[in-house]
């Protein structure tokens, strides 16, 4: 086994498929916020939690660190689009993207294949991330959605279950 240098490493991790999400919140003058993630995690039945991780130099980190409400949308076949807009960090992310908010006034998305509302819980800095464990408040699902996959740095889309 060779040493896990920072690019073998990220090569290793990229070979586990995972699902694709957009995490959102709003910032303390009300805007909102959002970005593409796939470190995406269940973490309890009960209490119903889960779990995000942020990198330390993202620039939501300072809005992420201090909000009290944010959702996770797990998102559906034909929201590549969505996830690849969500990613970048040159364009509005919002402009002209529909949503509604929450009880809690976090932007929620639609046509995503789920939705969980969360309560921040916990946040762990560990390394060059920041753990965000949230306490899931609602969630919503739809059984015929297919899904949205990241694996080996590309995005792949896959079809309902049967």
């Amino acid at each position: 086994m060779l040493h896990p240098s920072p690019e073998r490493f990220r090569a290793a991790l990229g070979r586990f498929a995972t699902g694709v999400t957009i995490v959102t919140t709003r910032a303390a003058d009300g805007a909102p916020v959002g970005l593409t993630v796939n470190s995406f995690n269940s973490v309890s039945l009960q209490p119903p939690l889960v779990l995000w991780s942020l990198d330390v130099r993202s620039r939501a980190l300072p809005v992420f660190a201090h909000t009290t409400h944010w959702a996770v949308h797990v998102l559906g076949a034909q929201q590549q689009a969505l996830a690849e807009r969500f990613a970048r960090r040159d364009v509005d992310r919002w402009a002209g993207v529909p949503w509604t908010p929450s009880a809690d006034g976090v932007p929620l998305l639609p046509g995503c294949a789920a939705v969980l509302e969360c309560r921040a819980r916990s946040r762990y800095p560990e390394g060059d991330h920041v753990i965000l464990v949230g306490e899931v408040l609602r969630c919503q699902h739809d059984d015929g959605a297919g899904v949205l996959l990241y694996h080996g740095g590309r995005l792949f889309t896959a079809p309902p279950p049967p």
